[in-house]
Formats: structure tokens, C-alpha cells, sequence
């Protein structure tokens, strides 16, 4: 066994210990990220160079103390993109890319109006940019950490960042009945959860909970698709897997949506809701 190879099984045996959902993945994209190679081509890496131990080691230290893997290597994978990240920004999660599938999939109108609410990173705008070249999108977000993070992500693209709360009541007027796809991940987590300490610690509080059910930026988010979106446009928002039912509710309260359907994600849980406006009278 190489002396790298020894490194990472001791790193592994380590996270393990510590409670880290995936030790062995979790060692091999640490000691990538210090070698400067993809996981990939660990195994054909035989001398990671100087002063790989002393930082490999520093690392591990650290994600034994549940620091966030995305916050020490700095970045998080979503969908095709690779986004930065860091204290103060949510860090996106595979299973919103269930979302993101359905979103994609659905059938737009040329040029396209997508509006992604809560964008934090800019993940779903920023991806759904790349499926729609020719869509404009606007993602809102109002967390001052989080802004930074979507813009510098967002550098060199066309998607447009708002500083805007989403709950504030008749927020942007000219975009009623004008846009083509909206989706979310809002902050939904009830406020009794428990978490995991990388979660808990680490993710913005303000990106994590939604009041004490869950639903205090939801429902509003849900107001503002109904005067946002075009009749007949689609849109979609992430919840928390113990709400679905409370979202579908949310979305049928009103009259303003058809097609109402809770939706899960790859793992099977509960994950988000779609709907699509009703034609106006």
C-alpha cells in the first residue's frame, strides 16, 4: 500500500470515528483537493508532494469537527456546475438536482422568463442558464454572505442577481403574468428540527428554517407565483419532507394552480412541490 493510500484509509478510520455520514469519500476528495488531481487519478498518484501531509492532515482535522467538506475544499458540485461556497451561504444538496431535472424537462416558450427565489449559491439559476441559453433568468436572494457567493458564481453569465426579500408583498409589479418558470429552495426546515451538526453549525440559519412549520416563506413564495407567473407556466418549490402536504395545501388554497403533484427525490422522500397557474378570468 502506498504511503498516500495508507494516508487515506488512516483518514477514513478517522472520520468514521468522528460520525461523518461517508468517511471514505470524504478522505479521497480531501486528499484530491490537497494533491490538486481529480479523485479520479488518486490511485494514480504516487508522490503527492511536499507538504501534502502536514495540510492533508489539517483537513481532516477539520471535517472531524463536522466543518462542512464544501467549506474546506470551497466548492460544491450541483447538476453540471461546480459552485463556490463558503460560511454564510447554503450549500446546495443533491437531492434539489430532482428539481432541477423536472425543471429542465419542462416545455418553455422562446427566450424564457425563469425566475429561482431563495437562490442562495445561484445553483438552480445558474444550471437552468445552462440548459436554456437563451432564457433570461433572475435569481433573488437577500442574505448579504450569500449575494457575494451568487454573484461571484454568477460572474460571466447573464443571470441577473437581485438583492430582494421574496416575502415582501408586491414585490416587482412588472413582472406579474410575465414569467415562463419559477422555482425555489426557500429556507423550510420547521424550527424544532434536529440536525446534524454540519447542517446546524455551519448552514445559514436564515437559509435553513421557515418558521415554526416550516411554511413561512413558502406560503408567500406561493402569492408570488400566483401573480408572477404566465397562465398555464409552471413552477416548483423545494419543502421540507415533513410538509409536503402542508405545500400541496398551499398551492390549492387559492384557486390559482392546477396540476398541484408532491414530488420525491431520487432517494424516495418527499421533496417538492409542482403546479402551474390557472388561466386568469
Amino acid at each position: 500500500m502506498t504511503p498516500l493510500r495508507q494516508a487515506i484509509e488512516a483518514a477514513a478510520t478517522r472520520l468514521a470515528a468522528a460520525g461523518v455520514a461517508s468517511p471514505r469519500i470524504d478522505a479521497e476528495l480531501l486528499a484530491a483537493h490537497v494533491a490538486g488531481v481529480d479523485r479520479s487519478r488518486l490511485m494514480f498518484t504516487d508522490d503527492p508532494g511536499d507538504g501534502f501531509e502536514q495540510a492533508f492532515d489539517e483537513l481532516v482535522a477539520a471535517r472531524s469537527r463536522r466543518i462542512p467538506l464544501q467549506h474546506l475544499v470551497g466548492t460544491a458540485p450541483f447538476g453540471p456546475l461546480t459552485l463556490a461556497v463558503g460560511p454564510g451561504v447554503f450549500v446546495p444538496r443533491p437531492e434539489t438536482e430532482s428539481l432541477l431535472e423536472w425543471a429542465c424537462a419542462q416545455p418553455l416558450p422562446s427566450n424564457p422568463l425563469i425566475v429561482d427565489l431563495c437562490t442562495g449559491s445561484g445553483a438552480l439559476a445558474l444550471a437552468l442558464a445552462a440548459h436554456r441559453p437563451d432564457a433570461r433568468v433572475v435569481a433573488f436572494e437577500n442574505s448579504p454572505a450569500a449575494l457575494q457567493f451568487a454573484r461571484r458564481n454568477a460572474a460571466g453569465t447573464r443571470v441577473e442577481i437581485v438583492d430582494a426579500d421574496v416575502t415582501t408583498a408586491g414585490l416587482l409589479p412588472e413582472f406579474d403574468g410575465q414569467v415562463d418558470l419559477l422555482v425555489s429552495n426557500p429556507p423550510y426546515i420547521p424550527e424544532a428540527a434536529v440536525l446534524e451538526p454540519e447542517v446546524a453549525e455551519h448552514d445559514p440559519a436564515a437559509a435553513l428554517f421557515g418558521g415554526p412549520d416550516g411554511m413561512a416563506v413558502i406560503r408567500p413564495i406561493v402569492t408570488l407565483a400566483a401573480r408572477w407567473l404566465r397562465d398555464g407556466a409552471p413552477c416548483a418549490v423545494e419543502h421540507d419532507d415533513s410538509t409536503a402536504e402542508l405545500s400541496v395545501e398551499a398551492f390549492d388554497r387559492d384557486g390559482h394552480f392546477t396540476d398541484v403533484t408532491a414530488r420525491r427525490d431520487l432517494a424516495g422522500r418527499p421533496r417538492f412541490v409542482t403546479a402551474s397557474r390557472t388561466g386568469r378570468s
